[in-house]
């Protein structure tokens, strides 16, 4: 049996600026981030319980927060794009799924967003790509 590990975020609520919208036009009110990062087991099954023995993900969910932040996007895409960019940046990343979407959408509910998948082939080509 092959082991894999992850760690998992749901449901962060983050603060940006997605969109451009007509006046009087409804606007989203939530954009939300679901974040699943696989990494090597060995950073979970710890024998010692200390945090250099694990991967920490605070400054990682810190700079996705500030990239959120950081200006006015057009598209919920390129957002993500920078985002799946600040996870590749980490070598304990080996894959991701990366999921952002808005709500409400239409008549006060649903909600609409984009997802991607890059496994470890993929995700090393990002980071030849931005390294």
């Amino acid at each position: 049996m092959t082991t894999c590990s992850t760690v998992e975020l749901r449901d962060l609520q983050i603060e940006t600026r997605i969109g451009t919208y007509a006046p009087g036009a409804p606007a989203p009110e939530a954009h939300s981030l679901d974040l699943t990062l696989w990494i090597d087991p060995r950073l979970v099954m710890i024998e010692v319980d200390d945090m250099s023995q694990v991967f920490d993900y605070d400054p990682l969910v810190a700079e996705l927060e500030r990239l959120a932040g950081d200006g006015s996007y057009e598209t919920q895409e390129r957002l993500l794009t920078r985002m799946a960019r600040a996870c590749a940046a980490y070598s304990q990343v080996e894959a991701l799924e990366i999921a952002l979407r808005k709500s409400p959408i239409r008549h006060r509910t649903g909600s609409l967003g984009v997802r991607l998948r890059l496994d470890r082939e993929a995700l090393l080509g990002l980071r030849q790509a931005s390294g």
